[in-house]
């Protein structure tokens, strides 16, 4: 596929393969952009801001409400190549799809919503004879990164309101999973989108990221990935709005009067999705001793029963890591633990990119496996004793995404709902669950800001404070 620079879809001499994980075949180039590139997306982008910030409402409204529709009507493809090119199984491609309608929707609906209040000024004592009002406007220019393991829906978190707020976007996908989001750039413009309202380039971030991220022409960046890379980006980025949506090493609670089968089911459904590729994947399941035996037993047979293979076959349920290297990272971090006295219960073997579901049991909080973000199919079990204990490790992390308890406690679960440093928390549940219109993020070192249409629409515009000095 090409890119979209300034208005035109463009090639390159330099290209980058996409490749399909599980079997490495390539389904498509993409162009390698480079400084000239960004420095002309840059430039349109300034234009395309000023279009945009012209649109009113209802006329962002329609646009993407027309590309739901689009997206809507194609979703078996889109779900097809976000699975080819990711290697989440089908079923998870289509349910993917199937989200950045919502996604996209939600983001249309807000493009209607957009208003400031009026302030009080009276009551200053200076204020009686002053009016007040603030009104909210696009930021201008937003840059959007994305990362590999959601190509279309976390693309339509951060452009569908970068929209619904006036804004022009500058997209860019992950190497690795770039083709869904030029596709959803294709949706876009046929929706109506004003030619230079977005660009995407493709390419590596090493290479074009620092470029934009510090261009003082930026006035927005929104990026979801690693907390290092975060953290390197908020350096270069200067004086700008910035959203941050970091890793994690989500906890899971499982409380002495749990129901262990209930537990089981949640876990493995929310540990070994998309190969456990989800910054808010279940990894450390914090488990009360009483029941530590019997939960291992509930769990060790439903992991077993997940069947590993080529991602677009019906019947396989987790399919391969996006790349051999990560899956390798999976089995060092596996036998690392297992060398300082964990054991693994289940799974532990490797095929190439494909990583077996594994439970790894005794692990004790300092192992990488535990304290690091793993990214992988594998969950890590700990044993506790009092609910205090179990806080506390949950909370010994510099992370704070997403965490759960598994208890019928009220009081228990009020401790873990107003003690927890995350900022997603679930009762009877685990940590992978959201809801596209909800308000996602996280505490510590997995970010600041918030995404879900509403919420973003705040951070992809900014206030104005207006104050009308009267005579009478």
């Amino acid at each position: 596929m090409k890119m979209y620079v300034a208005g035109q879809w463009i090639d390159k001499a330099e290209k980058i393969d996409v490749v399909n994980p599980y079997d490495n075949a390539v389904i498509d180039t993409v162009p390698r952009a480079g400084a000239a590139d960004v420095e002309r997306a840059l430039e349109s982008a300034v234009r395309g801001a000023r279009v945009m910030a012209g649109l009113p409402g209802y006329e962002r409204w329609k646009i993407l409400k027309r590309a739901a529709e689009l997206i809507e009507a194609r979703n078996e493809a889109l779900g097809r190549l976000i699975s080819l090119e990711e290697g989440k199984i089908i079923s998870e491609g289509r349910a993917e799809a199937r989200r950045a309608v919502e996604t996209i929707m939600g983001s249309a609906e807000e493009a209607k919503r957009i208003h400031g209040e009026t302030i009080p000024l009276d009551g200053d004592p200076g204020g009686g004879k002053r009016f007040g009002v603030t009104l909210r406007v696009p930021c201008g220019v937003a840059v959007a990164i994305s990362p590999f393991n959601f190509p279309l829906n976390l693309v339509c978190h951060k452009v569908g309101p970068a929209l619904a707020g006036g804004n022009a976007v500058v997209i860019k996908p992950a190497t690795d999973t770039p083709l869904s989001a030029l596709k959803l750039t294709e949706i876009l413009l046929e929706a109506g989108l004003p030619a230079e309202g977005v660009q995407c380039l493709t390419g590596l971030g090493g290479e074009i990221g620092d470029a934009l991220v510090s261009d003082r022409r930026v006035r927005k960046i929104t990026f979801t990935g690693s907390r290092d890379v975060g953290e390197r980006i908020c350096r270069l980025a200067g004086i700008k709005k910035v959203t941050m949506e970091l890793g994690s090493n989500s906890p899971v609670i499982v409380m002495p009067d749990a129901d262990l089968d209930k537990v089981a089911v949640a876990v493995t459904a929310t540990g070994y999705a998309n190969a456990g590729q989800v910054c808010i994947s279940t990894q450390r399941v914090l488990t009360a001793g009483k029941v530590y035996g019997d939960f291992l037993d509930a769990l060790t047979p439903r992991v077993a029963a997940l069947t590993t293979g080529n991602q677009l076959e019906e019947k396989t349920k987790v399919g391969p890591m996006v790349r051999e290297k990560d899956a390798l990272r999976v089995e060092e971090w596996v036998k690392e633990a297992v060398s300082t006295g964990a054991r693994v219960v289940v799974g532990g073997q490797r095929q190439g990119a494909i990583y077996a579901p594994t439970v790894i049991a005794d692990v004790k909080p300092e192992m990488r496996i535990s304290c690091d973000e793993l990214f992988g199919p594998a969950v890590a079990v700990t044993p506790f004793n009092t609910v205090d204990e179990a806080i506390a490790l949950a909370n010994d992390t510099v992370y704070g995404l997403s965490a759960g308890i598994f208890t019928e406690h009220l009081e228990w679960a009020m401790k873990f709902a107003r003690e927890v440093q995350s900022g997603n928390l679930h009762v009877n549940w685990g940590p992978q669950w959201r809801a596209d219109l909800m308000p996602y993020g996280g505490l510590k070192e997995s970010g600041f800001g918030k995404e879900g249409p509403r919420y973003a629409v705040e951070e992809m515009t900014e206030l104005k404070m207006v104050v009308f000095h009267l005579s009478s």
